[in-house]
């Protein structure tokens, strides 16, 4: 066992404990459930966590689903949201047919979704009982998005980086460039569906579920172009160069 894999071992065991320690925690943090909006919910993550993007220049993929945990952390239980980020992990982590699965793959991803969903809910609700402002306060949404962005690239940017080898600022700020934009837009469909549940109920986040899919397949074309271009460069050079 190289170093390498011993340090990726200990990192993985790390973050199943600062997920279980905080997952524990926001349980005995929530005092109220809301069985009917979780299944719900849960339903429209699970689906959406497996509309995945493959990540162009590094081992990774990344799922639209984004939107509904926001929403489960604004109008849930902190212990709803995390397991809402589990379960839908978990189906976002299953291999394709004919893929090998990947025990240790699943384990840190899970981890690392249960950490971030936690964690935001738990911030989410401290900050609400502080402040004045209604639920939906901009402020308040961005920071608990923020706890996503940072929570889900920083640990896989540490995995790449232990496993493949490279300078961790370098690969986090590789993933941050190409997700950061899907981050603002989930942000900002959490926060209308959240103003708008207020009003018409929490079941109008249905109405999300097409614009995901939209976004799904905007950001499979977008990458797959960018895959494309670098590959085409080299025929087109030479195309010019015959001419």
């Amino acid at each position: 066992m190289n170093r390498n894999t011993r340090l990726t071992q200990i990192f993985i065991g790390s973050m199943v404990v600062a997920a279980a320690a905080s997952a524990t925690y926001a349980g005995l943090d929530s005092y109220t459930l809301h069985p009917a909006q979780a299944a719900a919910l849960l339903a429209l993550a699970a689906a959406t966590s497996r509309m995945k993007v493959k990540l162009p220049g590094i081992t990774g993929n990344m799922s639209v689903n984004l939107p509904f945990l926001l929403i489960a952390v604004i109008s849930l239980s902190a212990v709803e949201a995390t397991a809402i980020a589990w379960l839908s992990t978990v189906l976002q982590s299953l291999p394709k047919p004919g893929n090998k699965y990947k025990p240790e793959q699943m384990l840190f991803n899970v981890s690392m979704m249960g950490l971030a969903a936690s964690l935001a809910g738990l911030i989410w609700h401290a900050a609400s009982q502080l402040k004045a402002a209604p639920a939906s306060d901009p402020l308040m949404l961005a920071l608990t998005t923020a706890i996503f962005f940072v929570g889900q690239t920083a640990p896989v940017a540490a995995i790449v980086t232990l496993t493949e080898g490279g300078l961790m600022r370098r690969t986090w700020l590789n993933i941050a460039q190409l997700s950061f934009p899907y981050y603002i837009v989930g942000a900002g469909v959490a926060a209308i569906m959240g103003s708008v549940s207020h009003s018409m109920g929490w079941r109008t986040a249905l109405a999300v579920f097409p614009v995901m899919y939209a976004i799904h397949r905007s950001y499979r074309l977008y990458f797959a172009n960018a895959a494309e271009t670098p590959r085409l460069a080299p025929l087109t050079r030479v195309a010019r160069a015959g001419m």
